[in-house]
């Protein structure tokens, strides 16, 4: 039977992202001011409670991976994969991280130098272990595990229960029921879900387009103006309406496959090219840090010293991961038929985890280098709000030019063409009443999303600044929160209730 769209939930999401998005334009330094409270507010009142979500996470989903529940192969035990390893893994890092890794990796130790955790003085050799692994912590394991939960709790329902929603709705079937996506509790979940995509897109979407307009205007020698920024959002628009609407094989899948090689290819180049030395060994350094202090900065809250470096920085991670979780568990669920879920929980949270310190490593060690030894100012120009100048000076520093400077600008666009195209494929897929096994939403659908998910980036824009964006994320992030909870609960009860058999277990 052909998808049909959800009626109800499409023209409800989008009548509510119009509504926000007016005002936000016609008014942008009062939306700005009351995003901005509302931030300050969760994060002060609420942080804690995206720390313990963390914690359960990961703690849910090692009982999951190493124990009999692991052997569980998504669809029956003779299904084969439907992408070969390589794909998959370069489809969910694609569209986990699009190119909010290539705006963070070179500039987040910035911040924390200056303004290290644990009471470090700034500026200090501790300051500058900590600005080397933090942006690890934030992008790695922990963050992953706010991706994979989502993942396993909706394959599972999905493929063994063979529930025809591809929905974070699904995700509670073993609380509300196999026909959840058609009760009203269901329709709210997935109307949050699609809410919250919006939101953590936008996010992406927002640092990721001044950057990209940025590197263009230093490459060719002209002046970063707002229509260019315009202009590089609308040229990603196209790119990823053209994926979405050719498919998983001849779109997402291709485009994925050919930046996780480019990628690649420039983090080797950055590291072979620049400071080997130092990156290898702030690297190592901070790998051993991640592992010695693991449970220090997952549960460290700064109860005595309440410098806001937890609410300024980990909240705001943990709440984007958050946003963008339900996406992940609708786009994963669809490429990793055949997969056990062992396979999938250490593939997603291994690879990715490996996969983002690659870049930290190679691209942000080089970035700190250069400011260190005074190459470029990339710290003043990060103090003074101008982060996409100082990514665009730091690329523009590396050798070769223009060929990094080129580089990074394809792999940038196209990391947020893979990105959105695999969002706009999910939100599809959560506004279709039915979905199968194998099926796809209609064109049309996927397209549309395509282009509504541009809307609320410009509106970003216009609001101006990283605390507007980083607050946007965070509001929209909160309803998910009780939601994940609820996923835990309704995913144990549902492999309760369903016992291994000879047809689902590897």
């Amino acid at each position: 039977m052909k998808p049909r769209i959800d009626w109800v939930l499409f023209t409800s999401s989008v009548g509510l992202i119009v509504a926000v998005c007016i005002p936000m334009a016609l008014a942008p330094e009062r939306s700005s001011e009351v995003v901005g409270a509302m931030y300050q507010w969760i994060a002060g009142e609420l942080g804690l409670l995206y720390q313990w979500m963390v914690v359960a996470a990961t703690v849910v989903l090692a009982v999951i991976a190493f124990g009999k529940f692991g052997r569980i192969r998504l669809g029956g035990e003779h299904v084969e994969k439907e992408f070969s390893d390589l794909s998959w893994m370069s489809m969910l890092f694609c569209a986990g991280i699009g190119a909010g890794i290539m705006y963070w990796a070179p500039i987040e130790w910035a911040y924390y130098l200056d303004t290290p955790p644990f009471g470090a003085e700034p500026n200090s050799p501790e300051a500058q272990e900590w600005a080397a692994t933090y942006g690890i912590f934030h992008w790695g394991l922990s963050a992953w595990t706010l991706y994979c939960l989502p993942a396993v709790a909706i394959a599972y329902p999905y493929y063994q229960r063979k529930i025809p929603y591809l929905r974070l709705s699904t995700a509670l079937v073993g609380l509300c029921g196999d026909d959840i996506a058609n009760k009203p509790l269901g329709r709210i979940v997935d109307f949050i879900f699609i809410i919250a995509l919006v939101g953590g897109t936008g996010t992406s979407l927002g640092l990721a387009t001044p950057m990209i307009a940025a590197c263009v205007a230093k490459l060719f020698g002209i002046e970063q103006t707002r229509w260019l920024e315009y202009a590089v959002v609308f040229m990603a628009v196209a790119l990823f309406a053209c994926s979405v609407f050719r498919g998983l094989n001849k779109g997402i899948k291709l485009l994925s496959d050919v930046n996780m090689s480019m990628a690649g290819v420039f983090a080797l180049f950055v590291l072979f090219t620049g400071p080997t030395l130092f990156a290898l060994k702030h690297g190592t350094n901070s790998l051993g840090i991640m592992v010695q202090e693991f449970i220090r900065l997952n549960t460290w809250t700064d109860p005595v010293l309440q410098t806001n470096f937890v609410e300024d920085w980990s909240i705001f991670y943990w709440a984007w991961w958050l946003a963008y979780g339900p996406f992940m568990g609708v786009f994963v669920t669809r490429i990793s038929r055949g997969r056990t879920l062992r396979e999938l929980i250490l593939g997603m949270i291994g690879f990715g985890t490996m996969g983002c310190a690659i870049f930290y490593i190679t691209v942000g060690n080089t970035a700190m280098w250069m400011d260190l030894e005074g190459l470029v100012p990339a710290r003043e120009l990060v103090a003074a709000g101008e982060a996409d100048q100082a990514i665009a000076s730091i690329i523009g520093a590396l050798s070769f030019q223009p060929l990094p400077l080129i580089a990074f600008i394809l792999v940038s666009w196209i990391f947020v063409a893979t990105t959105y195209d695999s969002a706009s494929y999910a939100i599809a897929a959560s506004a279709t009443r039915r979905l199968e096994a194998g099926q796809n939403p209609q064109r049309w659908h996927r397209v549309f999303w395509a282009f509504a998910l541009a809307v609320l980036p410009i509106a970003l824009m216009l609001m101006g600044g990283l605390e507007a964006i980083k607050s946007s994320v965070l509001v929209v992030s909160l309803p998910l929160l009780v939601i994940g909870v609820a996923m835990m609960v309704s995913l144990f009860r549902t492999l309760r209730e369903k016992p291994l058999k000879p047809d689902s277990a590897g």
